[in-house]
């Protein structure tokens, strides 16, 4: 995997784990984590070709079920949609709104 997909897996599995904790306290300290993984893609903004988004949504999902995290979710049934809800271009866009992506991607989840 090159690094440039990591950077956006990271941020996009963060974003997943704020939506699905219960804790507002841990939801929060994942939105910063965001915050912070985004600051860095938009200091070093990977090429268009460089990351398929999809494929970086499957595996931020992948960490997001992480047997370790699994008590801790309670917001939503994990049954996320299949391909991303965000283009890179809106991920590193300076106005993405990292709040308004978690409660996008808790209304896109399933529950039940």
């Amino acid at each position: 995997m090159n690094a440039s997909v990591d950077k956006v897996r990271q941020v996009l599995a963060d974003l997943v784990k704020a939506a699905l904790v219960s804790d507002d306290g841990r939801s929060l300290a994942f939105r910063e984590a965001v915050g912070r993984g985004l600051a860095a893609l938009r200091a070093d903004p990977p090429g268009p070709d460089s990351v398929r988004m999809d494929g970086a949504w499957t595996l931020a999902i992948k960490e997001a079920e992480a047997p370790e995290l699994q008590p801790e979710e309670g917001r939503v049934n994990l049954t996320l949609p299949r391909g991303c809800p965000f283009t890179l271009d809106r991920l590193v866009d300076e106005g993405f709104d990292v709040d308004r992506a978690v409660d996008d991607i808790r209304k896109s989840a399933s529950t039940g």
